[in-house]
């Protein structure tokens, strides 16, 4: 048994921590906020396996002035913000050729399709597998222009195993009746899912996760006190905690700590917003994706979620609540007939890496600590699989997948 801490009480963190209690370690999270409260609490919910494109596609840049030009596009950078983001941004250009997506979307596909099989021993341990749903979803496209133009994604998906059944405007509207009649084409993914309250999931897990023995501490975590062989103490708001291993799921913080143990890596907060409608007055049997748009809009216990957006303005910035109106009138686009009343909005702050990829795998300094963050849209899908790794490699175990992309020195 070894004593192992945890930073950070999103998925990511929670189900890294359930998995190595599984094994009998010792493991405390430490956080400032409760579990599931912070951008893992309104994402869209969706557990998707076939996520496997990244967001940096060949193209992309000639995408760019039009999405910004766009009030109702997904893409927004404030000014001011431009210049911290522009080495990020630079990465991520730097992401787009052929041969660099082929390679993401093989290392995407070998974690991600795991995702049903890792989530399911610890949604039946905690007795929440009701909260997780296979059922599907579409992609739908205003026209088939729009549709051809994405084949690339398709193709990488496609080359990959993931089912992809391409669907007609008739196809459509048998699948998702309630869909008003905007879309040419779509795409069935009949083999994903998602999850009807993503806060929910958290939460159960940590809950189970105490009641399994683990300990969870709600402390601000303000420093890491370095030894010759590693991490030996974090210091927090409420006094020095000593630390034996050290894995660090921070979210868009990470690279705040990572830096100090000599690992600094391109983490930016890339921020989405989602709007919840809780009487919708709509029943969806499946989330519906815009392709063009970049948002999902999900069926959950609580109401209709609409959620997506991409914002460049770093961690500390007010919200932007125009975005998320922007998300309110592509809902009534595509839903005519929802009712608004009682309609919640949000910002969360996705930990997302240049080329898509997380960080995953041990420091490249200390052998007492691991890395798993950094997987932007990916969080609820690569959490559960992401905790088995790292549980394997706490354990001395070789992980079932080659973890080589996702080392913290690749850029």
């Amino acid at each position: 048994m070894k004593k192992i801490t945890i930073i950070g009480a999103g998925i990511v963190g929670v189900a890294t921590a359930a998995y190595l209690r599984r094994e009998g370690h010792d493991v405390t999270i430490v956080d400032m906020r409760p579990p599931g409260e912070y951008t893992s609490f309104g994402n869209a919910g969706i557990l998707s396996p076939g996520s496997c494109v990244p967001i940096a596609m060949p193209g992309i840049l000639k995408k760019v002035p039009g999405y910004l030009a766009d009030p109702m596009g997904p893409l927004k950078i404030r000014l001011s913000y431009f210049p911290q983001a522009l080495p990020w941004l630079m990465r991520f250009v730097g992401s787009t050729s052929r041969s660099k997506v082929e390679y993401i979307a093989d290392a995407l596909i070998s974690m991600l399709n795991q995702t049903f099989d890792a989530h399911a021993p610890l949604a039946q341990n905690a007795n929440c597998s009701d909260i997780i749903r296979k059922s599907g979803y579409i992609v739908v496209y205003d026209t088939d222009q729009a549709y051809r133009n994405d084949a690339l994604a398709w193709k990488l998906r496609r080359d990959r195993g993931v089912i992809c059944n391409e669907i007609d405007a008739a196809g459509i509207e048998r699948l998702v009746p309630a869909l008003g009649r905007n879309y040419e084409r779509g795409v069935h993914l009949p083999e994903q899912g998602y999850v009807i309250n993503p806060e929910r999931l958290t939460k159960t897990y940590a809950r189970q996760f105490q009641q399994d023995g683990g300990t969870i501490l709600q402390r601000k975590v303000l420093d890491i006190e370095i030894g010759p062989q590693g991490p030996r103490a974090i210091n927090t708001d409420a006094g020095r905690l000593e630390v034996e291993n050290l894995v660090l799921c921070a979210g868009v913080h990470s690279n705040e700590f990572s830096s100090k143990l000599g690992d600094s890596v391109p983490l930016e907060a890339e921020r989405g917003y989602h709007v919840t409608f809780s009487d919708p007055s709509l029943e969806l049997p499946m989330p519906v994706a815009s392709a063009q748009n970049k948002f999902f809009i999900t069926p959950m216990e609580m109401g209709m979620r609409i959620a997506g957006q991409t914002e460049f303005a770093g961690i500390e910035a007010e919200p932007d609540y125009s975005r998320a109106d922007v998300l309110m009138k592509h809902m009534k686009r595509m839903f005519p007939n929802v009712r608004e009343v009682d309609a919640t909005r949000w910002m969360g702050r996705r930990p997302s890496m240049p080329d898509s990829m997380p960080v995953i795998g041990r420091a490249t300094k200390f052998a007492n600590t691991y890395y798993a963050f950094g997987h932007g849209h990916l969080g609820l899908v690569g959490s559960a699989p992401t905790g088995r790794i790292i549980a394997d490699l706490v354990a001395g175990r070789q992980p079932n997948i080659d973890i080589t992309p996702f080392r913290p020195d690749r850029f």
